[in-house]
C-alpha cells in the first residue's frame, strides 16, 4: 500500500469557507464543576502546541474543546495539527473547524516560522482524531451556554472565530467567566510589521470587534513575550527530553529552531505558552496595566494596538506585563512530562 495513504497532507493556502449552523438557545447546561472549563481558540503552530500541552496537563482545568482558525498556516493544516495534538494528549477533546480566512482581507501566514504545515514539515501520520461537524463559532456559543458563567476562553490565534461567535450571540461575553487574548504590541514594535503583532495584524477587523464589544478581557502581548522569553539553551534542553511529548515537540520545532538560530536570537519567544501561563496560574503575573484597546484598520499602521483610557465604549483590558522569574520555563517543562 502507498505509505502516503496513511498520512494527511494539507495545502498551504487557507481552506474553503464553512457552513454556519443555527445555534439552539436551549443548549443543555452543566452544573458547577471543581475544575475550570477551558476552551482554547487556536491556530496550531508550534507555540500553540506547547500551550495546549500545558493546559492538558493542568489539574485545575478541564479542556472542553479546541476551536481552530486559519492563521499561522491554512485552516486545513491547523485543524490537522489540533487533531494530532489530541492524539498525543490521549483523551477525547472535541476539535471544531472554524474560519479559514480573515473577515475582510487575506493576510500572509507564518509558515516561514512554523513550517509550511505549521508543524515543522515533518510529515506526521494521519491523526486518528477528526474534527466534529460543529463549526467553531457555533461551538463557542454552545459551550458558553452549556457552561453558563463558568467557561473560560483563551484565544491564541487571530480573533476571527470569536468575532463570528459574537455575531451569533451578542450576549456571549455575559455567559463567559473569563477571556484572555494573546495578541497585540502595546508598548513596542510588532513581530510582523513595525506596528502589528501577528494575531491582531492577521485579522484587525475581528480584533476590533472583540475589543469593542467584550466588556472585560485580559491580554498578553508581544512585548511581554519578548521580556519573558527563556534562553535558547534552556528550551533546547527541554526539547532533548525523552518523554513522548518532548520527542513530539522536538520533531515539530525544527523549522522554528532554525528560524530562531538564523536570527541569532539568545532567547526563544513563546507567546502562546506565556498567555497560557497567565490563564492557568494568574498568581504568576506580578504586574499589569489597564486601559481600552483600539485597533488600527487602515494604512501602514494596520493591525496596530493602541492603549487609551477606559471609556466604557471598549473592553476594560488588563495587560499582563511581568511574570515571576522562571515561571514560564517551569511550566514548559511540566507540560512535557
Amino acid at each position: 500500500m502507498d505509505p502516503s495513504a496513511h498520512r494527511l497532507g494539507c495545502s498551504v493556502a487557507a481552506g474553503a469557507g464553512i457552513a454556519w449552523q443555527t445555534v439552539q438557545p436551549e443548549a443543555t447546561r452543566i452544573l458547577v464543576t471543581h475544575r475550570r472549563p477551558l476552551l482554547i481558540d487556536t491556530d496550531p503552530g508550534v507555540d500553540d502546541a506547547w500551550a495546549i500541552l500545558m493546559a492538558a496537563s493542568a489539574p485545575q482545568v478541564e479542556l472542553v474543546g479546541l476551536t481552530v482558525v486559519g492563521g499561522n498556516v491554512g485552516l486545513d493544516c491547523t485543524v490537522r495539527n489540533a487533531c494530532a495534538l489530541v492524539d498525543l494528549i490521549g483523551r477525547p477533546i472535541p476539535v471544531h473547524s472554524g474560519a479559514a480566512r480573515p473577515l475582510v482581507a487575506q493576510t500572509e501566514d507564518a509558515g516561514h516560522v512554523h513550517g509550511r504545515d505549521g508543524f515543522g514539515d515533518v510529515d506526521l501520520p494521519r491523526p486518528a482524531t477528526s474534527p466534529t461537524a460543529t463549526a467553531a463559532a457555533n461551538a463557542i456559543v454552545e459551550l458558553a451556554q452549556r457552561w453558563e458563567g463558568q467557561l473560560e476562553i483563551i484565544a491564541l490565534g487571530p480573533l476571527t472565530n470569536l468575532a463570528l461567535a459574537l455575531r451569533l450571540d451578542p450576549q456571549l461575553p455575559q455567559r463567559v467567566a473569563r477571556l484572555l487574548v494573546m495578541g497585540g504590541a502595546i508598548d513596542g514594535p510588532g513581530n510582523t510589521t513595525p506596528f502589528a503583532e501577528f494575531n491582531i495584524g492577521f485579522d484587525p477587523e475581528a480584533a476590533e470587534v472583540v475589543f469593542r464589544e467584550w466588556p472585560t478581557l485580559e491580554l498578553v502581548d508581544w512585548v511581554a513575550t519578548l521580556r519573558e522569553a527563556p534562553p535558547v539553551g534552556q528550551i533546547e534542553r527541554l526539547l532533548a527530553g525523552d518523554s513522548p511529548k518532548a520527542r513530539f515537540m522536538h520533531q515539530i520545532s525544527r523549522c522554528t529552531a532554525a528560524f530562531v538560530a538564523a536570527k541569532g536570537a539568545q532567547n526563544w519567544a513563546f507567546a502562546d505558552p506565556l498567555a497560557m501561563l497567565a490563564m492557568l496560574d494568574p498568581a504568576q503575573v506580578v504586574a499589569t496595566s489597564e486601559g481600552a484597546i483600539a485597533v488600527e484598520l487602515v494604512g501602514e499602521r494596520r493591525g496596530e494596538t493602541r492603549l487609551g483610557p477606559i471609556d466604557g465604549e471598549r473592553a476594560r483590558s488588563r495587560i499582563h506585563q511581568h511574570f515571576h522569574q522562571q515561571a514560564l520555563a517551569r511550566a514548559l517543562e511540566l507540560a512535557l512530562d
